[in-house]
C-alpha cells in the first residue's frame, strides 16, 4: 500500500491577509486498486462518505450515449441487500442526505450522515459497487426518469441547450460533441445486457476513489473500509482511447433554434486545454476579469455603459481532455448579434494586445484568494475537492497548493494565453435563435 500524509499547517493569503489552514488528509490504495482518501475533522459530529468513479458522458460507444448519466440514476434503484426504492428512505431515516451528479468525465455519489452512521454510509456505497440489481424493470423506470429530466432541464427550459449548441460545433470526433445526458433513442435501443456490461467495465474499485471526511477516527475507519470494500474484485484493466481534434484555424458560424425563447443570443466558443494545464488556470482568471461581477469588463461595457446587452458572460468550462471557453450575450432592444460579437471582440483584443492594469490584476488575485478559502469551508466541499483533485488532476494536494498557481500567474501570462487561445480564427460562433412554428 502506498501512503501519503499531509500535516496540518497555516498559510497566509498574499493579497487579503486571510489565514487558511491546510487540509490534512491521508491517502492509500487497497489491494483491489480502490484509492482511499481520509480527512479527519472532529469539530462537528458529521461525516461525508463519497465515491467518485472515473466514468462520464464521454465513456460510450457510438449510438450509445448517456450511459454514465443513466447509471447515476439506476444505481439508486437498489441492491441485493437494499430493497428496490428504499435507498433514500434509509438515508433520511438515519438523519442523512445524499445525492449524485455526472459530468462528461466522472460520476460522484455521496452521503452526509451524523458521524455515528459512518458504517452505514460505507456499507451503502460498497453495496452500490458490489451488489447493484440491474433488471429490466429498473432500466425502464429510470429511462422515463431520465427522459423527464431532459425535458425539464434542457428541451423545455429557456436557453437550456446552450452547451449542446456549442459542443456539437467545437468537436467533430471527440465524444464531448454529444450531450452528457445523451440521446433518448440511444437509451431506448440499448439491451439489458449492454447496461450490465457497462457497469462491469466502469464501476469497480480500480476505477474509483473513496473519500471519507469529517468526524472520524482514522484507524477505525480504515478497518471498516477494508471490511466493506476490500473483498470487492478489482476487475479487468480498463483501456481508454478517445479521438483527438484538429486545431480550429478558421471561424465558423451556425444557427441553433430553441422554441422556448423569445430573445436570441450569440455564443462564441474556443477549444482550450483540459484539467491541470496551467493555461486553464489563466483562462479562469480571464473569465473573472471579463464577466465576474458588475465591475467586470464585459458587463460594465455592454450592460451598464453602452446598454447593448441584457446579459453577458464568459465561462471557462474545464474538462479532462479539452476545455471550452464560452462567451455569450443577449441583446438589448434592437442591438444586433453582430454588434454583441464586436463588443466582445474589442475586450478580447485588448487582452491580446495590452497588459491588464495593476489594480485589475490585484482584484483577480483577491478573488482567487477568496475562492480558495471558501472552497475549503465545509467538510462536504472538501470531500468533493479531494476526490476531484485525485481523479482528474492526479494531485490530491491541490486542495492546499492550487492557490500558489493563481498567485504565480502574471499579467504577461494573461496576455500570452489570450493570444494563444482566444483569436477570432480559432472560434465557433452560434446564433441561438427562437424557433418559429414553421421551422
Amino acid at each position: 500500500m502506498k501512503k501519503t500524509l499531509f500535516s496540518l499547517a497555516s498559510i497566509f493569503a498574499m493579497s487579503l491577509s486571510i489565514q487558511a489552514q491546510e487540509v490534512e488528509f491521508e491517502e492509500y490504495d487497497l489491494d483491489n486498486g480502490l484509492h482511499v482518501i481520509l480527512h479527519q475533522d472532529n469539530t462537528a459530529p458529521v461525516v461525508t462518505t463519497s465515491v467518485m468513479y472515473h466514468v462520464g458522458g464521454k465513456d460510450r460507444e457510438d449510438s450509445r450515449t448517456g450511459f454514465a448519466h443513466f447509471f447515476e440514476h439506476l444505481l439508486f434503484e437498489g441492491t441485493e441487500n437494499i430493497e428496490n426504492g428504499k435507498w433514500f428512505e434509509i438515508v433520511s431515516s438515519n438523519g442523512g442526505t445524499n445525492n449524485a451528479n455526472t459530468s462528461q468525465d466522472r460520476t460522484y455519489y455521496y452521503e452526509v450522515f451524523p458521524s455515528n452512521n459512518l458504517e452505514l454510509g460505507l456499507w451503502m456505497e460498497s453495496e452500490r459497487m458490489l451488489h447493484p440489481v440491474i433488471k429490466q424493470d429498473g432500466v425502464d423506470t429510470q429511462n422515463e426518469v431520465v427522459k423527464e429530466e431532459r425535458r425539464l432541464r434542457y428541451d423545455n427550459s429557456p436557453y437550456g441547450q446552450f452547451l449542446f449548441a456549442i459542443s456539437e460545433q467545437l468537436f467533430e470526433n471527440h465524444p464531448y460533441k454529444d450531450p452528457n445526458v445523451g440521446y433518448m433513442e440511444d437509451l431506448d435501443a440499448a439491451s439489458l445486457q449492454e447496461f450490465k456490461d457497462y457497469f462491469d467495465k466502469y464501476y469497480k474499485p480500480s476505477n474509483a476513489v473513496l473519500v471519507v471526511a469529517g468526524d472520524i477516527e482514522v484507524d477505525e475507519t480504515k478497518k471498516l473500509i477494508e471490511d466493506y470494500f476490500g473483498p470487492i474484485p478489482s476487475g479487468p484493466a480498463l483501456e481508454r482511447s478517445y479521438p483527438t481534434e484538429e486545431p480550429i484555424t478558421e471561424a465558423t458560424r451556425s444557427q441553433f433554434y430553441d422554441s422556448n425563447i423569445q430573445v436570441p443570443a450569440i455564443l462564441t466558443a474556443y477549444r482550450t486545454p483540459g484539467y491541470g494545464d496551467r493555461d486553464a488556470y489563466v483562462l479562469n482568471m480571464i473569465s473573472s476579469y471579463l464577466s465576474d461581477g458588475k465591475s467586470s469588463k464585459l458587463y460594465k461595457k455592454m450592460v451598464d455603459d453602452e446598454k447593448k446587452a441584457l446579459q453577458i458572460g464568459a465561462i471557462n468550462l474545464e474538462q479532462e481532455d479539452y476545455g471550452m471557453y464560452i462567451i455569450f450575450g443577449l441583446p438589448l432592444g434592437e442591438t444586433s448579434l453582430d454588434t454583441l460579437i464586436e463588443g466582445m471582440e474589442e475586450e478580447i483584443t485588448k487582452l491580446r494586445n495590452e497588459l491588464i492594469s495593476e489594480s485589475d490584476y490585484e482584484k483577480l488575485q483577491n478573488k482567487a484568494e477568496t475562492n480558495f478559502v471558501n472552497s475549503n469551508s465545509s467538510v462536504e466541499g472538501i470531500a468533493n475537492t479531494l476526490a476531484r483533485n485525485y481523479m482528474l488532476y492526479d494531485d490530491t494536494n491541490l486542495i492546499n497548493s492550487e492557490i500558489e498557481i493563481y498567485r504565480s500567474i502574471t499579467r504577461e501570462e494573461i496576455k500570452e494565453v489570450a493570444n494563444k487561445y482566444l483569436k477570432p480564427n480559432q472560434r465557433v460562433e452560434v446564433e441561438y435563435l427562437p424557433k418559429k412554428e414553421d421551422q
